[in-house]
């Protein structure tokens, strides 16, 4: 109680005393869910006397819960109490953008289940910091950053419209700095937001796709502030967006002749002498590097359903859909699953290029860090790399969602990585989703087959 509410006052003090506090609960498909809570009632966050369904981490994307998950009012939907985790109150500034005087501040919080007293097992935060923990066990630091592309357009009148790129956007924008001096007025107010939320940014671009752009952010030690990073930016956008009028998205893939928004991770590994345990200062990959991206290639399919979520995530996996498809390697290969673009050095690492920026952040670094694991601790090899001419293109991943969905409910890794009740649960919503989702007929079928057929 006492470090929240010093925390609190250390904000108020920074900030003025802010008229809301939003509680964010991270759900499985890192949607952001919670409560707003007065500024004067910040003690009762503190005391623990606030609360949300325990199902609050697990319903589907349209917000339902799901039966078969064994969660909500098949057994009473029982609440959990909500904590806040340290260092997550942040000021939310992009309310004002435009005049207003509101006074905003965002908590990140998780729930403690009253049965165990201990932390939700349904939270994918903490199954990131189990992954994490299991590195540390070794006396192996994780080093990540991440890339994450979202796109901007107008606003729509109905949620069932497709998007449409903002004016005088070029069809092909790559690099193109005339865009970023068009988009200046909402890509200046991301930054800012950005820095102050702490948000360590480095670059911003303009990528392929019309309204389409890229930011990077700079390498940290600090794993799971790299993926709440990324869940923050997200919600981070699209409230500046919205401030200017305009909307923005993660969506894996929302047009379907441009490129789709990936979420690319950086990673490497330091140990507790601070070295780059993938830095051997010889010539080409050193083994440990190659063992890991090894790993990573093994567990690919296995993990898929987590780096490619949702429906319109397998767009992504069409031919010619400008991303990666396969578990491959290559040295400094942007068509590659996975990419070494630097072999020696503190800056030696891997690139995974697979998972659409649709993810959820935890889960998805979780799993690729898992990956990395199980090629250090086996051994994995690699096949050769995309680079060589000899080298045999790997089979694609699928691009059918029931298939990965199935695949990963019977995954022993996935189980390893995650537990067997997260598997469960996870699948579980997953073929609500697609029961959901797969029955509605689509426009392309009315036009093609009600007039003719």
């Amino acid at each position: 109680m006492s470090d929240f509410l010093t925390e609190y006052a250390a904000y108020c003090e920074a900030h003025g005393k802010p008229d809301r506090i939003e509680l964010m609960l991270c759900d499985m498909n890192a949607i952001l869910r919670g409560k707003w809570l007065p500024g004067e009632d910040a003690d009762k966050l503190a005391k623990g006397a606030v609360r949300l369904p325990l199902s609050t981490y697990a319903p589907n994307i349209l917000g339902e819960e799901v039966e078969a998950s064994g969660l909500g009012i098949i057994v009473g939907d029982p609440d959990g109490h909500i904590v806040p985790i340290a260092g997550t109150l942040k000021p939310v500034p992009w309310v004002n953008i435009g005049g207003g005087t509101t006074k905003v501040a965002q908590v990140q919080v998780e729930m403690i289940d009253p049965d165990t007293g201990a932390l939700s097992d349904l939270s994918p935060r903490q199954k990131l910091a189990d992954m994490v923990a299991k590195f540390h066990a070794k006396g192996w630091h994780p080093v990540l950053a991440t890339e994450l592309e979202f796109y901007l357009f107008k606003p729509r009148d109905n949620e069932s419209d497709g998007p449409t790129p903002p004016d005088r956007s070029p069809t092909a924008q790559n690099y193109d700095l005339e865009v970023l001096e068009r988009t200046q007025g909402i890509l200046d107010d991301i930054l800012s937001a950005s820095a102050a939320q702490g948000l360590a940014t480095d670059t911003l671009i303009c990528e392929y796709g019309p309204g389409q752009f890229e930011i990077n952010f700079h390498h940290t030690d600090d794993v799971m502030h790299a993926a709440d990073t990324a869940v923050w930016f997200r919600r981070l956008v699209r409230g500046v967006a919205r401030a200017h009028g305009m909307e923005a998205s993660f969506m894996a893939k929302p047009y379907a002749d441009y490129p789709g928004n990936g979420m690319h991770v950086h990673a490497s590994v330091v140990n507790n002498d601070g070295k780059n345990i993938f830095d051997h200062q010889g010539d080409g990959p050193s083994e440990v590097l190659l063992n890991a991206v090894g790993g990573t290639l093994d567990t690919m399919r296995d993990l898929q359903a987590v780096f490619a979520p949702h429906m319109n995530s397998y767009r992504r996996f069409k031919p010619m859909s400008f991303a990666p498809s396969a578990p491959d390697w290559g040295l400094d290969n942007r068509a590659a699953g996975v990419r070494i673009p630097e072999t020696n050095g503190p800056a030696a690492r891997m690139e995974h290029r697979i998972a659409g920026a649709d993810v959820n952040p935890y889960l998805a670094i979780a799993a690729i860090l898992g990956g990395m694991l199980h090629g250090l601790e086996t051994g994995a090899s690699v096949p050769l790399p995309l680079d060589d001419p000899k080298a045999v293109p790997a089979d694609s991943l699928s691009d059918d969602w029931r298939q990965t969905v199935d695949r990963f409910g019977t995954s022993q890794i996935a189980r390893a990585l995650f537990g067997d009740r997260y598997v469960d649960i996870h699948t579980a919503v997953r073929h609500d989703e697609i029961t959901q989702l797969t029955r509605e007929i689509s426009q392309v079928e009315y036009r093609a087959y009600l007039g003719r057929l």
